[in-house]
């Protein structure tokens, strides 16, 4: 199958793909992109609307480009070659894997999660890096986490940067987007749980029932969990830090809570 080769600049579909780099408008025309074989086929498996793709043979990984262009081609989905240099100028990665896509973004509101008075659930208050929002949406993915809330955003959740480092987790894990007050109250409705890291407790986060319906709490990269989560929060703990630091980075944080529970709850192939 032969495709339109864009080999100039001044194109406008190279022109959108560079305009869409930015947040604004992303969020004004409810579009983002996707890059890289992974991320591409997990939002097709996931539903995904794409809306148009792109691709470069010089930076293609392996063998398994050409039959996913073909397929997307064979929906009615626009495929397009883009010569290196306009591959590199429009993707976010210093290392291109030659492939791209523009997706039309969801909405997702707290109808959207599943409702599971013992399930595990995360909410992320105010992540502002697009790298460790990514990375919890990865963990998330791994433990099968009933759902996400994303409250007060500090970064748009459709941020290509957020997508690479989920490694496409962020299509397969129920999300929502909301504020604090209705976020505590969905879970307060559906009798979850709220768990928080602090050092201001004598209980390990080991030390505590994650058995039970509950939902861990974390908050920025530099301020943490607001008074609004802290102050309310049911099921205190601390990871203990033996080092000269205080703290962990909140991805890494939230990989062991999430992982905790997995180990309380006995999860088929996790041993002891």
């Amino acid at each position: 199958m032969e495709f339109i080769k864009i080999t100039s600049a001044q194109n406008d579909a190279v022109k959108h793909l560079v305009k869409l780099r930015d947040r604004r408008k992303r969020e004004k025309e409810q579009l983002t992109i996707l890059e890289g074989y992974r991320e591409l086929t997990r939002a097709v498996e996931y539903g995904m609307e794409l809306v148009e793709c792109y691709f470069s043979p010089g930076h293609f990984l392996g063998e398994n480009e050409y039959p996913l262009l073909e397929s997307l081609a064979q929906k009615g989905i626009p495929v397009r070659e883009l010569a290196p240099q306009l591959l590199e100028k429009v993707t976010y990665r210093d290392r291109p894997e030659g492939l791209l896509a523009v997706a039309k973004m969801r909405r997702h509101t707290l109808d959207d999660l599943p409702v599971d008075p013992k399930g595990l659930y995360l909410v992320a208050e105010t992540v502002e890096k697009p790298g460790n929002l990514g990375s919890m949406l990865r963990s998330a993915d791994a433990v099968n986490a009933t759902g996400v809330i994303i409250c007060e955003k500090g970064t748009d959740i459709y941020n290509p940067n957020v997508i690479r480092a989920s490694t496409g987790a962020i299509f397969s894990v129920p999300l929502a987007e909301c504020d604090n007050e209705s976020a505590k109250a969905w879970l307060k409705k559906h009798n979850i749980l709220t768990l928080a890291a602090t050092p201001h407790t004598d209980y390990c986060y080991t030390d505590v029932d994650l058995t039970q319906g509950v939902a861990i709490v974390v908050g920025a990269e530099q301020t943490g969990l607001t008074d609004f989560w802290m102050n309310g929060a049911d099921l205190p703990v601390v990871i203990p830090m033996l080092g000269k630091i205080d703290s962990l980075n909140v991805a890494t944080a939230t990989t062991i809570l999430l992982y905790e529970a997995v180990r309380q709850r006995n999860f088929p192939g996790f041993k002891k």
